[in-house]
């Protein structure tokens, strides 16, 4: 009975090796069809936390507790050594931004203003930032150069900035200072033949609210823990950004550089800032 049970665990451990480590090369599924081997796992465990992760949607306001408002227009050069996380070359922020648009998961918006009105099709999505140029080849059987068209598309380093559009509110019955993202445009510098700076272009306008859901599947590279990522919704709710003003509402609707320049553009920029801060802390007494 001894022996019985020590070979009955044996061949037990022997099957179960088997089917742990000798799988079957050629498996077949019902129809016939050889079953595709999934590629190696890139790392220690499948990672699904940020994948399942549910969007705890913004808390409702009411338009009686909106105490004080103001309208802010930001910019993100992601140059800056903190914003590099948007220059990330395996995925940089304008491909997720493109690649959702063209999937039909958001909707983008016209250049022409930052107020929504005008959407733009999955067509127009792609022809963002693309070119036709016509290049002179050489046959390799003529040796004869012919033109070829070739079409260029979008690259990702050329978007160099970010507009913000956000509301900054103080709600009284929360007594709290919020800040709410509206909407987000990728900005790129367009150049002449010689390289030379002509003018920047605004490709189009996301409106964040709508986009917080994909958002908050695309995981970030920070440097750091690697086993705790975040995403690019915890960025722009958490604020890990470094931005400048550059516009906020006022009577002309006018930008500060259409009345400002050099080192007097930096301090009034500073000083709305510093305006803001000041508006909440001026709320309490100690």
């Amino acid at each position: 009975m001894k022996y019985t049970r020590l070979l009955f665990c044996s061949l037990l451990g022997v099957l179960l090796c088997g089917l742990a480590f000798g799988q079957p090369e050629n498996i077949m599924t019902e129809s016939g069809e050889p079953l595709q081997k999934r590629p190696p796992l890139d790392d220690i465990v499948e990672k699904r936390l940020v994948k399942e992760r549910r969007l705890l949607p913004y808390q409702q306001i009411r338009e009686a507790d909106i105490m004080w408002e103001r309208r802010v227009w930001r910019v993100i050069d992601t140059r800056e050594k903190l914003n590099l996380v948007f220059r990330y070359e395996e995925r940089p922020f304008i491909t997720v931004l493109m690649d959702a648009a063209k999937n039909g998961e958001i909707t983008v918006y016209s250049q022409e203003d930052d107020k929504f009105e005008i959407p733009l099709a999955k067509d127009e999505v792609a022809a963002i930032g693309a070119s036709v140029d016509t290049i002179l080849r050489i046959n390799p059987e003529t040796y004869e150069p012919e033109p070829e068209i070739v079409v260029n598309t979008l690259n990702p380093l050329e978007v160099t900035r970010y507009r913000i559009k956000e509301v900054v509110f103080f709600d009284k019955q929360t007594s709290r200072l919020y800040h709410r993202i509206l909407g987000i445009a990728p900005i790129r510098d367009v150049k002449d033949e010689n390289d030379n700076f002509l003018y920047e272009e605004v490709l189009f306008w996301v409106y964040y609210p709508e986009a917080r859901q994909v958002l908050a599947r695309e995981e970030i590279f920070l440097p750091g823990n690697d086993a705790a990522p975040i995403t690019w919704e915890n960025l722009f709710e958490m604020r890990l950004f470094s931005s400048y003003i550059y516009k906020r509402s006022n009577v002309f609707n006018r930008r500060l550089e259409d009345y400002l320049s050099g080192m007097d553009l930096l301090l009034e920029a500073d000083r709305i800032k510093q305006e803001i801060f000041n508006f909440e802390h001026d709320l309490w007494t100690y």
